[in-house]
């Protein structure tokens, strides 16, 4: 469609180009990183300014219609099967002022592009595992990145926001305000994002990457990692998965079929003292992989190593108070060879710095966070995830809104409020009355107006 023809009676004027079903384009516009199903809204607005997403909210404002918003996809929950739809991947400016270490950024902007800006400086943002993941989702969630035990959350590290509300005005909202509390931890829920202002970190190397151990020492490096834990400083961020690999091909023979066991280091500190910390981890056994080192901060994302390929995918998370033997066995017992469980588990040790700030994230008192990622089809919530998630009640305070991915279909409000404690959902929902009444931002982990 042309810009002349996008900009028809009855439809938002806008610098970017807009999409209706059938529309050549369409397609494209709609599609993201998740695969097992995606927004079908009624009109699309690829916006390309914050004027853009104002008119585009102004617009549904105007006719009722209930608004998603979309950078990468990689977050989608509940997809939009009408109303309007706000892809925001065309405002990728990122302006870094290292005197201050602080970057600009627009809402598209990909966690890949602020980690090369920020380094070019000699700083960091505290990103995740993943350099294509959208910055602004991820903060909105949270965003527990790769040295968060020493940093805490990137949420907490945000000066400013740039938001439209669902009344169409712009809002510029500091460290302070009840609404810039509110943003920071709810996926979405009061408006749309149009630019941030974060801190950056005086980081430009770690010592970090992934100890693989294969299947007779799958329980032994869990357990051993579980009690290793306990003695790290908030500089050492790890996290231990443990997945089935596919016996195909194109995978190399030595993970090929395999059920393996990799812990993951992300350390702020020298290789000298990095090599001291993670022994008692090599003294488990012989490693697949061990491809611990320095390395500049911009080759962080190997440590995880995760897809960059758009797939079909759902996820769960439980925040535990801590992870017992017990608990690990009962993890073990769904998930390991011949249990009734085929997923990914991926458990991180949270702590130190995480359990300081404010905003809407809480269960900061948890000492880890099991993750749950498997295959999906549609928008349904895997029988695996439920599965976990009941296995590890007895230990669970809750669940991170981040770490929620796919399976739309559960996004009940009871799930939404496992995210928070009840004083801060009631307080959440009694901001949601205020500056969303008719709920126009409910594509998401929904927090309905009190």
């Amino acid at each position: 469609m042309t810009e002349n023809a996008a900009q028809t009676v009855d439809t938002p004027r806008t610098t970017g180009p807009v999409f209706r079903p059938g529309d050549t384009g369409y397609a494209e516009e709609i599609a993201g990183f998740q695969t097992a199903y995606t927004h079908r809204p009624a009109l699309v607005v690829g916006a390309v300014t914050a004027e853009d997403v104002r008119a585009a909210v102004e617009y549904a404002a105007r006719h009722r219609l209930p608004v998603a918003v979309q950078a990468t996809g990689h977050g989608l929950s509940v997809a939009a099967d009408t109303g309007v739809l706000i892809t925001t991947r065309r405002m990728d400016t990122v302006t870094v002022d290292p005197v201050a270490r602080t970057a600009r950024i627009g809402a598209g902007v990909r966690a890949g592009a602020l980690v090369e800006a920020a380094a070019a400086h000699g700083l960091a943002p505290l990103n995740g595992s993943s350099l294509s993941v959208g910055v602004v989702g991820y903060l909105l969630g949270g965003g527990l990145g790769l040295l968060a035990r020493e940093f805490g959350y990137a949420a907490d590290h945000v000066r400013a926001i740039e938001l439209v509300t669902a009344d169409g005005r712009m809002r510029t909202l500091v460290p302070g305000d009840a609404l810039f509390g509110a943003v920071l931890g709810t996926g979405g829920n009061f408006g749309v994002v149009t630019g941030v202002e974060l801190d950056l970190v005086p980081v430009t190397e770690i010592y970090g990457g992934q100890l693989i151990f294969a299947t007779d020492l799958v329980d032994t490096a869990l357990e051993t990692w579980r009690r290793w834990t306990a003695t790290l400083p908030d500089t050492l961020t790890s996290t231990v998965a443990v997945l089935t690999y596919p016996d195909i091909p194109a995978l190399p023979e030595p993970v090929r079929g395999k059920h393996l066991a990799s812990i993951r280091i992300a350390f702020h500190g020298t290789a000298e003292d990095g090599e001291r910390l993670v022994a008692p981890l090599r003294a488990i056994g012989d490693r697949l992989r061990d491809d611990l080192r320095d390395m500049p901060y911009t080759e962080s994302h190997t440590i995880h190593s995760d897809p960059d390929f758009p797939h079909a995918y759902a996820a769960t998370n439980a925040l535990l108070a801590e992870l017992s033997p017990a608990g690990l066995a009962a993890l073990r017992a769904l998930t390991a060879p011949g249990g009734p469980v085929d997923a990914v588990v991926d458990i991180r040790h949270l702590g130190g710095a995480l359990r300081h700030g404010g905003g809407a994230i809480d269960h900061r008192a948890a000492a880890y966070l099991v993750r749950v990622i498997t295959g999906a089809d549609g928008d349904a919530e895997p029988a695996a995830l439920t599965a976990v998630r009941e296995a590890l009640a007895p230990w669970t305070i809750g669940h991170s809104p981040n770490f929620l991915y796919g399976a739309g279909a559960a996004a009940t409000a009871a799930q939404t409020a496992a995210g928070y404690t009840p004083p801060t959902l009631r307080g959440l929902a009694e901001l949601k009355r205020i500056h969303d009444p008719r709920n126009m931002f409910r594509f998401n982990r929904n927090i309905a107006p009190a």
